[in-house]
């Protein structure tokens, strides 16, 4: 942690110990939400997202909770661009968490018969290879100094081969299956690494007209399970509870069976 201890003329007063907490995504509806839980008097915010006048709206909201915060539009499919900013940036101010929430969940395209070959692509970058390659930067400088924690925003459907959605089903797989191996590599370094594994992050403002989707969440509501997950230094959430359930279930199925299921998921050409 960042020990701040402010000059002044009276008497010694005791440091004020910063979190510093990075964030990216956070233009986004989750990232934007994680943002705002972490906005407190104590805690350095450093906010990645794509999307400037968003990025700035959510800086504004934290530093009017007290927060300090640092802003950073940048793509993080730039992974070599974004590998320079973290190691940057944790070398000028270690940081004691990083939540990875970036991630795109596009889906086979109406008509098409298979995903194409650009879509696999970009959503391996994003999904897999960006967060992987930034979680696997600032762990090592975690382990150094051994402490710090670790998050990952998967997805709900990497528990199940989703014909629509391939490249976004596998993605989310493959860096479920990163997260285990780093958790596990890490645990005797003092370093945490959460999983989150969420089915459907819909805004207030749907929950609020009725279209929400089914067992759909709001992103503040993620955001504060989120937030004592890494304070548990909990090693997997998954939310709402029954995708829990969903994923024993596609486990116990006759691969017959399961196979037949995940085709009649698949919406109409």
């Amino acid at each position: 942690m960042v020990i701040v201890v402010a000059a002044n003329d009276g008497p010694t007063q005791p440091p004020t110990t910063t979190t510093r907490i990075l964030v990216t995504g956070a233009s986004g509806e989750l990232g934007g939400a994680l943002a705002r839980a972490y906005a407190r008097p104590g805690a350095h915010l450093s906010l990645w997202g794509r999307d400037p006048e968003r990025l700035a709206a959510i800086g504004a909201t934290c530093l009017a909770a007290g927060a300090k915060v640092d802003t950073r539009s940048l793509d993080i499919a730039d992974v070599p661009a974004a590998l320079e900013a973290a190691r940057a940036e944790d070398a000028a101010a270690p940081f004691d968490i990083a939540l990875l929430v970036a991630g795109l969940g596009e889906t086979r395209g109406a008509g098409d018969l298979v995903e194409s070959a650009e879509l696999v692509r970009r959503l391996g970058t994003v999904n897999f290879t960006a967060p992987a390659a930034i979680g696997a930067a600032l762990t090592e400088r975690m382990a150094t100094r051994r402490r710090g924690a670790l998050v990952f925003i998967g997805s709900a459907a990497a528990f199940h081969a989703l014909p629509f959605a391939a490249a976004y089903s596998g993605t989310k797989a493959g860096l479920a299956r990163f997260a285990q191996a780093l958790r596990l590599s890490l645990r005797p370094h003092g370093v945490s690494v959460t999983l989150v594994s969420p089915g459907f992050i819909d805004p207030a403002e749907l929950h609020q007209n009725g279209k929400a989707r089914p067992l759909a969440l709001q992103p503040d509501h993620v955001a504060a399970r989120i937030v004592r997950a890494v304070e548990r230094r909990q090693a997997h959430l998954i939310l709402p509870w029954p995708f829990a359930l969903l994923r024993l279930f596609d486990r116990l199925l006759p691969a017959p069976l399961r196979d037949r299921l995940l085709l009649s998921l698949t919406p109409p050409a």
